[in-house]
């Protein structure tokens, strides 16, 4: 590299924080691809304004692996300190050997050849340089610190609290509670300068009453920016000065490092109200959300089905068959008693021609009484195959004006009216993801990627409506 090349990436370090953060990436990640994506941008952006004072209160809450703490906690601190030496940090994490491997990152950054050369005026003091506090030569520095630890005599101009819970502990009241009294009562006061410091809280949702919640409910000062995993509105994002991110209702955070597939995986794995939490940062509050946990009740035995049972299928669909695309899904219920017994969920990714098989198939197997499909795209197409096969053969278009694919249907669905087996190898985690309405909506679930949701509502939402017949919802 030429003189004048190091001289134009030293000025692009200095006054780019995005592409600090780049860098800091790679000399902590050797031999790692860095893959850019615009919530890095957006993180980075949000930040920066808090460096130069815009913003004096930030919320950050996005999914684990996201490259927030080595952004949050290890970058901001190098390239602030970088800028100005004299600039003190405070970054408390929830427990001591996350905050020791933050501060030997830390360390690593600001030891670097290419620091040194970008930031000549910024050097660790020989007197304190230890896993725990930095300080510079300017006496500027950054502390380490776990929750729930003592600060006495401490103060900084910065306060960066990195996931202050562990997900282990979000459920339990005492830790959950002493974490955010503990940023009440000791890191709140730690501000050099309450009218200009700045304070930082960067974490996953882990609870209804984690410390997001407790500080969006106690003051408006707060700016949150919010990054599900998968998005659950059209937004835009600022990422720059004057540049925006335009963000689709549907769209995944990070599909080159967490695809559809993973996300679904995830879900399965971890269940519902985790996965609302973490990922969605949106969790379900001890009873439910809009639908309570009450409401959900299982089954043991299939119930019987009888001459006067209604059998209610209802579609969600997409187009196209392959692991990146949607899925279509169908569940099946028995209506009996005025209550609605799940017994068969069909899911897939289906190219047309398949799609129309199955569900010919589907409809024959269980001697569908009604047939229930959005009218939108590829399932316009599917109710008039089926109309044209004759089935069912009382079947009589009905597009019910109250029953709408998106938060209408919740008004219909009365408390227990749902029942989902007991055992959840047929629908996964269907019932528990019932409670996280509405961070998904029936709309949503096929553009969402979260399979069964969409299908499973339109159907319950039925109720009050006469049987028989394919029904669309417009």
């Amino acid at each position: 590299m030429t003189s004048r090349d190091r001289a134009a990436l030293n000025a692009l370090l200095r006054t780019s924080f995005s592409h600090f953060v780049r860098r800091s990436f790679l000399e902590l990640n050797p031999g790692a691809t860095f893959q850019e994506n615009f919530h890095i941008k957006a993180i980075a952006h949000h930040l920066d304004l808090a460096r130069i004072g815009k913003i004096r209160r930030l919320i950050i809450n996005v999914p684990p692996r996201s490259l927030k703490s080595t952004i949050c906690s290890v970058a901001f601190p190098a390239y602030v300190l970088g800028r100005d030496p004299t600039k003190r940090f405070i970054v408390a994490s929830y427990g001591s050997e996350l905050a020791t491997k933050l501060g030997n990152d830390f360390r690593n950054i600001l030891a670097s050849d290419w620091y040194r050369s970008a930031f000549p005026g910024t050097r660790i003091s020989p007197t304190k340089n230890s896993e725990v506090e930095v300080t510079t030569t300017r006496h500027g520095g950054r502390l380490a610190a776990s929750v729930g630890g003592a600060l006495t005599g401490r103060g900084a101009g910065f306060v960066i609290i990195d996931d202050p819970l562990k997900p282990a502990d979000a459920y339990s009241d005492l830790k959950r509670e002493a974490a955010n009294d503990w940023f009440s009562n000791t890191l709140l006061s730690r501000l050099d300068d309450k009218r200009t410091g700045a304070i930082v809280v960067v974490m996953q949702r882990l609870h209804a009453d984690d410390l997001t919640a407790k500080l969006k409910q106690t003051s408006e000062e707060w700016i949150v920016l919010n990054l599900p995993a998968i998005a659950e509105k059209d937004e835009q994002i600022q990422i720059g000065e004057n540049t925006y991110y335009f963000r689709k209702d549907g769209d995944l955070l990070h599909p080159e490092r967490e695809p559809r597939e993973v996300l679904d995986s995830l879900l399965a794995q971890m269940g519902a109200d985790t996965f609302a939490a973490q990922y969605q940062q949106n969790p379900v509050v001890a009873g439910g959300n809009m639908i309570k946990r009450g409401w959900v009740q299982h089954y043991d035995n299939m119930p019987i089905r009888s001459p006067s049972t209604h059998v209610l299928q209802s579609y969600d669909t997409a187009s196209k068959e392959g692991g990146q695309n949607d899925w279509s899904v169908c569940t099946t219920w028995y209506v009996i008693g005025g209550k609605y017994y799940l017994v068969d969920v069909l899911r897939g990714r289906f190219d047309y021609p398949t799609l129309k098989e199955r569900a010919i198939d589907n409809a024959r197997s269980h001697r569908a009484t009604s047939i229930l499909i959005e009218d939108t795209g590829v399932g316009t197409a599917l109710v008039q195959e089926l109309r044209n096969l004759g089935w069912p053969r009382d079947c009589g278009q009905s597009r019910p004006k109250q029953v709408g694919p998106h938060v209408h249907p919740i008004r219909k669905i009365p408390e227990s009216a749902g029942a989902f087996p007991a055992q959840r190898d047929m629908v996964g985690c269907a019932g528990g993801r019932t409670l996280c309405f509405p961070w998904w909506s029936p709309r949503r679930s096929g553009r969402q990627h979260q399979p069964g949701l969409g299908p499973r509502d339109q159907g319950i939402a039925l109720d009050g409506q006469e049987p028989g017949g394919i029904l669309q919802l417009r």
